[in-house]
């Protein structure tokens, strides 16, 4: 029987054929004129149904991003949709079964399952939307961590597209899991520094070892963990997780951080304010470097920053700025290159980059010596 076509009996309406009414629920129809008809249009076109529905949450997921923007004070509150996902997963996969053993052998278990992963995709679509433009505004342009933006962006996506989801994504525990974790390290790297203010690095730690938590509670119920053999996997599995996280932190965008301002100069006010910002000044003109910075944060959790002067991409000084605090969620950073410090040949290329003191990238401001 085709996909497309509904299957006709040679004298009327066929009776208890299955027709698809969803990403791949069967429903049987029944002879009853008008509603055999709609049973008969929906079985045509269900696929193109399920492709405008993708467009409309695609759509959604845009004013989501949108409201996003102003939405600063609702990141906390982003954690209650990952203790929801993290039921309904559980729940799918308990129900449901996994892979080529999923007991969907009944039009009851079918509707049961699109229903829960409706619900599962609508969830992953608020958060991974909510999450995007503040992983946008903390990654840097030319930087190694725009790549976790896109992979965000690219689950993003996927959960607005049914028939991925509802065919791959959920009906296999692995590939749910890798996406589940994804999502939750994301959310929790944002959500964390707002709940605890504790500085950035802490923050990824502490996501990482979440995550691996989270895969592991998919793939076995809550009762197998008093297995001492099973905790021991699951202690080494979670340094590795945090090992991994260290050592890629530079890829990963230390939300909530972003740098609102930035600029360079060559005098500085009483207020800390430059007299002159430039982007291009003679090589005559250049005498002390000022670079002020300033990072905007949820509230001030006590991180420490670095600015790091560069020129010709090449690292020239290493400084700690003077930090001071403007407001109760703006830090302001101010570092000086004495003239005696610069490189004897000072055109090109210069930029100040904007550094956690355990490395993680927040911004980079940079500005041209010409000759």
């Amino acid at each position: 029987m085709s996909d497309e076509e509904p299957v006709s009996a040679p004298d009327g309406p066929p009776t208890g054929l299955m027709f698809q009414v969803g990403a791949d629920a069967e429903i049987p129809a029944t002879p009853a004129g008008l509603r055999w008809r709609a049973r008969a249009w929906l079985a045509r076109h269900h696929r193109k149904l399920w492709w405008l529905h993708s467009l409309y949450a695609l759509v959604l997921g845009a004013f989501v991003v949108a409201f996003a923007q102003k939405g600063l004070v609702y990141v906390r509150w982003v954690t209650l949709f990952l203790v929801a996902m993290w039921g309904i997963i559980v729940l799918v996969f308990r129900v449901a079964g996994s892979g080529s053993e999923q007991r969907l052998e009944t039009p009851r278990d079918k509707v049961r399952f699109l229903l829960m992963t409706y619900v599962l995709k609508n969830l992953f679509q608020g958060m991974l939307f909510f999450l995007l433009p503040f992983y946008w505004k903390t990654a840097t342009a030319g930087a190694g961590n725009r790549w976790f933006v896109i992979v965000l962006a690219a689950s993003a996506i996927l959960a607005t597209l049914d028939v991925i989801f509802d065919r791959v994504l959920m009906r296999w525990r692995l590939a749910a899991s890798i996406y589940f974790g994804i999502a939750l390290f994301a959310c929790l790297n944002l959500a964390i520094p707002a709940l605890l203010r504790i500085p950035a690095i802490w923050a990824l730690s502490l996501a990482a070892i979440a995550a691996s938590i989270g895969f592991f509670t998919l793939h076995f119920p809550l009762r197998d963990f008093r297995s001492p053999k099973l905790l021991i996997i699951l202690v080494i599995t979670t340094t590795g997780a945090w090992g991994l996280a260290y050592a890629g932190r530079r890829a990963i965008p230390p939300v909530p951080l972003v740098v609102a301002h930035a600029a360079v100069g060559p005098q500085i006010l009483a207020d800390g304010r430059l007299a002159l910002e430039v982007t291009t000044l003679h090589t005559d003109w250049v005498k002390d470097l000022i670079a002020v910075t300033d990072v905007q944060t949820l509230a001030d959790s006590g991180e420490a920053f670095v600015h790091v002067w560069r020129h010709r991409d090449a690292v020239i000084w290493r400084l700690l700025p003077a930090r001071t605090l403007i407001g109760h969620d703006r830090i302001r950073l101010q570092s000086m290159l004495r003239r005696e410090q610069l490189p004897a040949d000072r055109g090109g290329g210069w930029s100040v980059d904007i550094e956690t003191t355990s490395g993680q990238l927040v911004g980079r401001h940079a500005f041209t010596v010409i000759e």
